[in-house]
């Protein structure tokens, strides 16, 4: 992995001061002092030295966020986002990570395509580690060189956008991708329930005339995967990840896949724990989802998930498109809303959890999955690399489209007051984010 800061290493000594610490090891008071060499030197109350200072004052200190289900659209569509844009928007959002998915145009298949998104990011904002896809062109027929770009550094593969539709190539992934460590990340959608689908099937599609998505159409792929992930385990040692659940059947499954023993993980977006299907009333294309926005029982369910540990991360899927394809008629728009920088405040806001699980589901449970815990998400101790996020979470601000950094503005949550803010981020030591400004 080429980091996004090889080229610009932190050009000076550091001091984070008068924040709390939130990490894997708990909350407290310190301060963090950063070395020349982008690393946490010291942690301590009241430390001094010759360092610049960054009030961290009334504010958390914590790993930086890493975001598991980001699109960013390179190659291939940099109308809607660019590495660099979708970059400045995770780091204003607090991520130092995120994981990019393959269904760029060209789809990343193959390791040239891979190191070709490495390329994009050589000033990236943040660390970007590119998904591989599970199958050629994402067209679920064989297998992609999970091996190919194994060797290069993926360590997660997804078609994402669509599920693997062919039970037994998809065992095949789980038990190929476990030979290097690597998890196999599912889109959970049986298409032949939810072809011609623009929103959740339910009281609201039959109120509005719009054909619907039905939850068993995600349901049944999760019960199929789940029981594919048990049959592999007979073999060897697979890893599944369940992308984007939204209702609440699927987050009983996993529940009780866990319950099992079997090596499941799974995420959420904010959009399905803060938003129901009868936001789609509006006819407002923001609302078009994939996915689908559920009921308010699902809603209920995905945020019980995530308090009582079942679902383990929270991931944005971040998903630009520009004007043209989202003020359309809402069976003709695109699915998918913006949420790097709106993730955070969002979890802060709606969920009644306490703040070190919110930040465990962003950060260092994020980082687990996608296989980079050495880099980000670590302890807040000496030796780490200081890739951190830095937010008051106390302050309140009105969500606006001049304020996102992405080149779309594809948010349902403009005009929404939320609760909390990232103050300040770093990578690898140095500030790419000050009082809430981006710095290159």
């Amino acid at each position: 992995m080429v980091h996004a800061q090889a080229a610009k290493r932190a050009p000076r000594d550091l001091l984070i001061k008068g924040g709390t610490i939130v990490d894997s090891l708990g909350v407290r008071r310190g301060d963090i002092a950063v070395g020349r060499d982008g690393r946490i030197v010291a942690v301590g109350v009241n430390l001094e030295g010759q360092a610049d200072v960054l009030d961290a004052s009334d504010c958390f200190v914590a790993p930086g966020l890493v975001d598991l289900h980001c699109h960013l659209r390179q190659p291939g569509d940099d109308e809607a986002e660019s590495v660099e844009t979708g970059s400045r928007a995770a780091a204003l959002g607090g991520f130092t990570a995120v994981v990019a998915m393959p269904n760029t145009e060209p789809p990343v298949d193959n390791a040239a395509m891979v190191h070709e998104v490495r390329a994009l990011a050589r000033n990236a904002l943040c660390d970007i580690f590119p998904a591989g896809a599970i199958t050629v062109g994402r067209r679920g027929e064989r297998l992609a060189p999970i091996g190919e770009m194994a060797e290069a550094g993926v360590r997660l593969f997804t078609d994402d956008g669509r599920g693997v539709q062919d039970g037994g190539l998809l065992r095949n992934a789980l038990e190929y991708a476990s030979s290097f460590q690597a998890v196999i990340a599912e889109h959970c959608e049986e298409e032949s329930l939810s072809a011609g689908g623009h929103m959740n099937e339910g009281e609201w599609s039959s109120r509005l005339g719009l054909e619907g998505m039905p939850s068993e159409a995600e349901e049944i792929m999760v019960a199929r995967d789940i029981a594919l992930l048990r049959l592999a385990l007979r073999r060897c040692d697979a890893k599944l990840h369940l992308m984007h659940l939204s209702t609440r059947r699927a987050i009983a499954y996993v529940r009780s896949a866990k319950a099992e023993g079997l090596e499941i993980t799974a995420e959420v977006t904010p959009h399905h724990f803060t938003l129901t299907d009868a936001e789609v009333a509006s006819f407002d294309p923001v609302y078009k989802t994939n996915p689908p926005l559920r009921s308010r029982m699902d809603v209920v369910a995905v945020r019980a998930g995530l308090a009582d540990g079942t679902v383990d991360a929270i991931a944005t899927d971040h998903a630009p498109h520009p004007r043209e394809r989202k003020e359309v008629p809402f069976a003709e728009a695109a699915f998918g809303v913006i949420g790097l920088q709106t993730a955070l405040p969002l979890a802060l806001t709606e969920l009644p959890m306490p703040v070190e699980n919110i930040i465990a589901s962003l950060s260092w449970k994020a980082a687990d999955i996608a296989r980079i815990p050495l880099t980000h998400g670590g302890p807040l101790e000496v030796g780490f690399p200081a890739n951190l996020c830095v937010f008051d979470p106390s302050a309140r601000w009105v969500v606006q489209a001049q304020a996102f950094a992405s080149r779309s503005k594809n948010s349902p949550y403009i005009g929404r007051e939320l609760r909390g803010r990232v103050r300040h981020t770093l990578l690898w030591g140095e500030p790419v984010v000050v009082d809430g400004e981006a710095q290159r």
